[in-house]
């Protein structure tokens, strides 16, 4: 049924209300062996916790009636507030139904007193303005530390290759800056910068320093992605990965405390700047989302209203999400997108105005510190000028087509990865897999720069459309005789290729095929790891090389059928860096299924609102291809591997089963555990607590009658009784717990009897054994439930938990029901 290993028989005095420190405890969820170093609000946990959550469930459900107003003469636990009760366990799901129901009677309350007074009125007034004020300050942090994370990047990356002279803190670019001895073909050459090669063996080139460089750049790689994973390791082990596939199930209402404490964001963010400085195929923009909901989640804790409502945190959760995304690609309204497409389970109307306002928070703050020097907000910003002509959505289609096959194969691949890491000794050494896939990556990137580079840089490299000025080798056309024949602005005509640029291609290629490998080990690594730049890099590549080759059969058939009429001699055609958009956006969009979201982050990251309509028949096609092998993105995949209780909006119920179908008990199992509403001393619902693993029990007239009365959490039944026993006199074993509103008379010598009532919840939800199981689902998935009970004609038969409803979905699709780890 709702079986809880958590609870341990006789650990009443061990349950605690959850205090906000208890946001940075840490398990790991992924099932790797972890040590733990014991700190003050860390506290260590052995790998064996994993095993004793991993086959748990637990479902708690609404406390409607929270101050219940019997007599006065009964002793009543809830006459003071006891610290504890409403709260939930880790690894449980909210219940959103009871979070809402008490953020509106708290509502209520607040209005209700400021009629009163003036002080009332002005906290009235300061409770309004809190949501606004979390949003600034939301922005504010994130915007600060995405500024910083960028520079840090940008700086260690560059560590790699050389040193500024005239101060080590200085990145390439800005050590040349200054320089008044840099060419405009050798921008990147100054004297003031010197390669490791340089500086070791007093020359540029030769073999010798050209393997000391390739030396250099590997042990930095290994150094940075050790310290990389190390810190993760001991510090916090719910800092690695992308974050994305933990944040959708947090929104959706899960518990994992410590997923967004404070001791994940500052090694998150550290951590983060060493994986993307190492070269590892990887990239900020999915961690950056987890460094939001961190920043969130911390901030939430300054404000009442949030620090006590798990569903108002969610609220703040999704905006902070559209937040990553803003200062991830400099797109705000892509982030609010983003939010409301991919990963919110539950977005009013309120949370996007103020996910809307944070994001243009963050993406100001962003702008302010100016991380990349170009005044733009990504690496990557482009401008094309010519126009995309219809015959070119065949070659978009074909890109479409490209990333929903990349897509789905990356899945499969990824994904069988990483139940080989997770099932076999290779998951037991992290560290030794980090590295070895760090030596490997920088062994064969350096040789071809295209791989050598950062992920963000071959994009805007790759997105780049060539102009009159260009030195870059994605440029080496020949030159035709007369120079002076341009296409528009200051792109120059289509030309025959050189070999400059047969060289880049071919470099391409081979880079194509190392991204598509290296990125499918590198996903689920035990370090920081975004999946957006790496899927782009690899659509990007695809793209370029069509967009060449379109560009040469342009150049060389202008007279044929399909150019005829809008490609002439000497006119700029076919933009390269056009197709590489596309591609990217295709390739993303293959592998997360986004796309509504995709093409506004695509638009805003280009400027280009004319090239809309090529991102979304790319992206639609790139979909809908992906979806043909499988309708799960890669995010939904990890939930699924690591067995969250994630109820898929997306996904479809055709299966015509009914609740008796799924309910527990089942024919052969023990009777369903019950407490009645008078009949039971508190002895007897000890025993019965302790006997059982169950979340929670349902409260019914009497064992003969079953009639429903109402519904109580396991965890409130023990605080509740703990904390009679310590505080209240005469509450013995033998004392009678009531659930009714008049205790029955008793004998003059009997203990007082123990009222509960205002604990139960008098509303659960119930259906009829004959309710069909898709609307069951749909009921679970609106309102956010944890269990409802069954009845037949008033009666209580059994009860159905999210857990219960996950695992039948996984039976009908074939798939392996107790992978299911959490209610």
């Amino acid at each position: 049924m709702m079986e809880n290993p958590g609870y341990i028989s006789g650990s009443f005095d061990r349950l605690h209300h959850p205090s906000d420190d208890d946001d940075d405890d840490m398990v790991d969820i992924a099932g790797a062996t972890l040590d733990f170093s014991s700190s003050d609000d860390v506290p260590p946990l052995s790998s064996g916790c994993y095993e004793e959550y991993s086959s748990s469930s637990s479902s708690t459900s609404r406390a409607a009636g929270m101050n219940g107003n019997g007599p006065s003469k009964l002793v009543d636990p809830l006459e003071d507030p006891v610290p504890g009760l409403g709260t939930y366990e880790d690894f449980n799901t909210i219940d959103w139904v009871r979070e809402k129901s008490k953020d509106r009677d708290r509502h209520r309350e607040i209005t209700k007193k400021s009629r009163q007074s003036t002080v009332a009125l002005l906290h009235s007034v300061s409770d309004a303005f809190s949501g606004w004020l979390l949003m600034l300050l939301v922005g504010l942090m994130s915007g600060a530390l995405a500024g910083g994370i960028d520079i840090a990047a940008h700086w260690l990356t560059d560590m790699k290759d050389g040193v500024c002279l005239i101060g080590f803190w200085f990145n390439h670019e800005h050590c040349c800056w200054t320089s008044n001895e840099t060419t405009f073909q050798e921008r990147d050459r100054c004297p003031q910068w010197q390669s490791w090669g340089e500086l070791i063996t007093g020359t540029s080139e030769g073999a010798f320093a050209y393997v000391v460089n390739y030396l250099m750049y590997i042990l930095w790689a290994l150094l940075f992605s050790f310290l990389a994973v190390i810190l993760v390791r001991a510090f916090a082990p719910y800092a690695c990965g992308s974050g994305i596939p933990e944040i959708k199930t947090i929104l959706s209402g899960f518990i994992i405390r410590g997923y967004l404490g404070k001791w994940t964001l500052i090694i998150k963010t550290i951590t983060l700047v060493l994986a993307v400085s190492s070269g590892l195929s990887l990239g900020k923009e999915g961690p950056l989302v987890h460094v939001a909901c961190c920043c969130a989640n911390i901030l939430c804790h300054l404000f009442t209203k949030y620090r006590k409502n798990e569903a108002k945190r969610r609220e703040v959760l999704s905006a902070a999400a559209a937040v990553g995304v803003s200062v991830a690609f400099g797109a705000p309204i892509g982030g609010v997108l983003f939010s409301l497409e991919e990963v919110s389970y539950y977005f009013p109307l309120k949370t996007l105005w103020r996910s809307f306002f944070a994001a243009l928070v963050a993406a100001f703050t962003l702008r302010s510190i100016n991380p990349f020097g170009n005044s733009r907000l990504v690496l990557f910003y482009v401008e094309f000028h010519a126009p995309w002509h219809l015959v070119e959505l065949a070659p978009f289609i074909l890109l479409g087509i490209f990333g929903g096959l990349w897509g789905a194969l990356f899945i499969r691949a990824n994904i069988a990865w990483c139940k080989i890491r997770k099932s076999t000794r290779l998951g037991h050494y992290p560290v030794i897999e980090v590295l070895v896939v760090a030596a490997l990556t920088a062994l064969v990137a350096y040789p071809n720069s295209y791989t050598r580079m950062s992920g963000a840089e071959l994009i805007s490299e790759l997105f780049n459309d060539c102009s009159l000025l260009d030195s870059s080798q994605l440029c080496g056309y020949k030159q035709p005789a007369n120079t002076s024949e341009t296409g528009v602005g200051n792109s120059l005509a289509d030309r025959p290729a050189g070999e400059g640029l047969y060289t880049a291609l071919w470099q391409l290629a081979l880079a194509l095929v190392f991204k598509m490998m290296i990125t499918v080990i590198t996903f689920g690594m035990k370090v920081p790891s975004g999946l957006f730049i790496p899927s782009m890099a690899v659509g990007a590549i695809a793209g370029r090389l069509l967009g060449v080759g379109m560009e040469q059969l342009a150049y060389y058939n202008h007279d044929s059928f399909i150019f005829k009429g809008w490609c002439s001699p000497g006119a700029d055609c076919i933009t390269p860096g056009l197709y590489a958009m596309v591609g990217a956006a295709a390739c993303l969009g293959g592998v997360t299924r986004m796309t509504v979201s995709l093409v506004v982050i695509m638009f805003e990251l280009t400027g280009g609102l004319e090239y809309i309509v090529p991102l979304m028949a790319a992206t639609m096609t790139s979909k809908w291809v992906a979806d043909a092998f499988g309708r799960e993105g890669i995010y939904e995949a990890h939930i699924r591997l690591n067995g969250y209780p994630f109820l898929e909006p997306k996904e479809e119920f055709d299966h015509s089963s009914l609740a008796v179908d799924v309910m527990r008990p089942r024919r052969s199992d023990p009777a369903l555990a019950v407490l009645t509403q008078d009949g039971m001393t508190v002895g007897e619902v000890e025993a019965l607590v302790e006997s059982t693993h169950y979340s929670g029990f349902p409260v019914v007239v009497s064992p003969e009658s079953q009639r429903l009365v109402g519904f109580v959490l396991r965890r409130d039944l023990l605080i509740s009784i703990d904390n009679a026993r310590k505080r209240q006199e005469g509450v013995v074993s033998a004392s009678t717990v009531v659930f009714t509103e008049h205790a029955l008379a008793q004998a003059a010598d009997a203990p007082p009897p123990l009222r509960l009532r205002g604990i139960m919840d008098l509303s659960p939800f119930t259906v009829t054994d004959h309710t069909p199981m898709d609307i069951t689902v749909d009921i679970f998935r609106k309102l956010g439930l944890r269990q409802c009970l069954v009845t037949h004609n008033g009666r209580l038969l059994g009860i159905i938990t999210k857990k219960d409803i996950l695992k039948h979905m996984a039976q009908i699709a074939n798939r392996d029901p107790d992978s299911i780890l959490f209610n």
